[in-house]
């Protein structure tokens, strides 16, 4: 299945490059026939267990281009994670 391979990709490559992911929570169909995600990444975790603070969450764009390969990545918000997330 399409979809199982593109949150294979998103998670390998966060995994390896920036962080480990925390929920995908989007995938859907780009106008340029790639794929767009959002995905939820827990924000330097060690620093926010060590000072007993709110984990922090960072909400993620990933483009893949039609080869399933991620092509960019943005941080679109960043919030504790105990608050209720906007919706967009």
């Amino acid at each position: 299945m399409e979809i199982q391979r593109i949150m294979k990709a998103v998670n390998d490559f966060f995994n390896e490059h920036v962080a480990p992911p925390h929920k995908i929570i989007s995938v859907e169909l780009a106008e340029d026939e790639g794929w767009k995600v959002m995905i939820e990444v827990i924000e330097e975790k060690d620093y926010m267990k060590r000072y007993a603070k709110d984990e922090m969450l960072g909400v993620y764009q990933v483009f893949l281009n039609k080869e399933i390969e991620v092509a960019s990545f943005s941080r679109k918000s960043f919030r504790y994670r105990s608050s209720i997330g906007e919706e967009a």
